[in-house]
């Protein structure tokens, strides 16, 4: 099999990856000081999340007023100050969009989408507060922008192992090619994404407590998520997010930190 492997195409990829690497912006994170590759400057970021954002407002049915709306507004305008030098120079907007489905995100630059599904589910302002300081906490974390650099350096390196076996019987290539995929998939991807997962799960805790919602509902929250979502879920090995279990888990172990800015919020 070794004579089938040309070397030359993983060593320039090798090279490739180390000056993709070295010549990329690192980002630090305020809110836990953990440094991190990038592979888009925060106006690239910006400019697609404003792009994206336009996009779905324009394929979907917005509501601008009522009791629902004006709980989204309330939230997201109590959430954005507190977020500090990492929500600095975000321009925060948030629609509420007429949707079954249960979710809601933030794009890069602060563009902030709810779902009507998920207000039953979430129930309280304050349940509401941990599903929208989570998805915040991914856009000043940066995370999409990390995302792209770690499939940047994964497709410089399959791109070369690709090229290094083209010499190999096809049905051999693909066999391998097959199995890098899917150990760069489980064993470099998905953990990336439920690490990304787990950090702003403990940010956005930290954001709804300093805009004094009480961060006790981010268990009772998830608690009820595990119950919806019970025999649905992937094992977390093969899910891009944590296990609900493990999220309730770590929600626990940040609950005196996030108790402590709630008190002092409230105090105030």
């Amino acid at each position: 099999m070794n004579r089938h492997i040309k070397w030359a195409p993983i060593l320039i990829a090798g090279i490739v990856i180390a000056y993709q690497f070295f010549s990329s912006e690192k980002f630090v994170n305020p809110e836990t000081g953990r440094a991190a590759h990038v592979g888009m400057s925060t106006q690239q970021e910006a400019a697609l999340g404003f792009q994206s954002y336009r996009q779905v407002l324009a394929q979907s049915q917005t509501i601008d007023s009522g009791p629902d709306f004006e709980l989204v507004k309330t939230v997201a305008s109590r959430l954005e100050r507190t977020t500090g030098k990492a929500g600095e120079g975000f321009q925060w907007e948030v629609s509420l969009i007429r949707d079954r489905k249960v979710n809601a995100f933030c794009l890069p630059g602060g563009k902030i989408v709810v779902y009507t599904g998920i207000i039953p589910v979430t129930q309280n302002d304050a349940a509401l507060a941990v599903v929208m300081g989570h998805e915040m906490a991914h856009a000043t974390s940066r995370h999409g922008a990390q995302r792209v650099f770690q499939q940047n350096l994964t497709q410089t390196a399959m791109t070369g192992v690709a090229v290094s076996l083209s010499d190999m019987d096809y049905q051999k290539q693909r066999a391998v090619m097959g199995a890098l995929g899917a150990g760069a998939q489980f064993g470099v991807l998905m953990p990336f994404s439920r690490k990304h997962e787990s950090e702003a799960d403990e940010i956005g805790l930290m954001y709804m407590a300093r805009a004094g919602y009480d961060p006790q509902e981010s268990i009772r929250f998830w608690q009820r998520m595990e119950k919806a979502s019970e025999g649905g879920a992937p094992p977390e090995f093969a899910s891009t997010h944590p296990s609900h279990e493990t999220r309730i888990q770590q929600l626990q172990a940040l609950m005196p930190k996030a108790l402590e800015e709630y008190r002092r919020a409230t105090a105030r």
